[in-house]
């Protein structure tokens, strides 16, 4: 089993705390559905900065928010 990074899991937080779905931030943010269930599974344990960036402010959250 993949470990999940401090990114995934501050990807998951933030987007509970919104109510979010997996799929609806995957729109929001403007990647595919399958990115966002990877990157919190830990299927991808580095994400772009790009894909980050956009998560981020869909979230509506600084960078540095889901980095740290």
């Amino acid at each position: 089993m993949p470990k999940t990074t401090t990114i995934a899991k501050n990807i998951k937080k933030y987007r509970k705390e919104k109510g979010l779905s997996q799929d609806k931030l995957a729109r929001l943010a403007d990647v595919a559905h399958a990115t966002i269930i990877k990157i919190e599974s830990g299927g991808i344990q580095s994400p772009t900065i790009d894909t980050v960036q956009k998560i981020a402010k869909a979230l509506e959250v600084q960078l540095d928010n889901l980095l740290k």
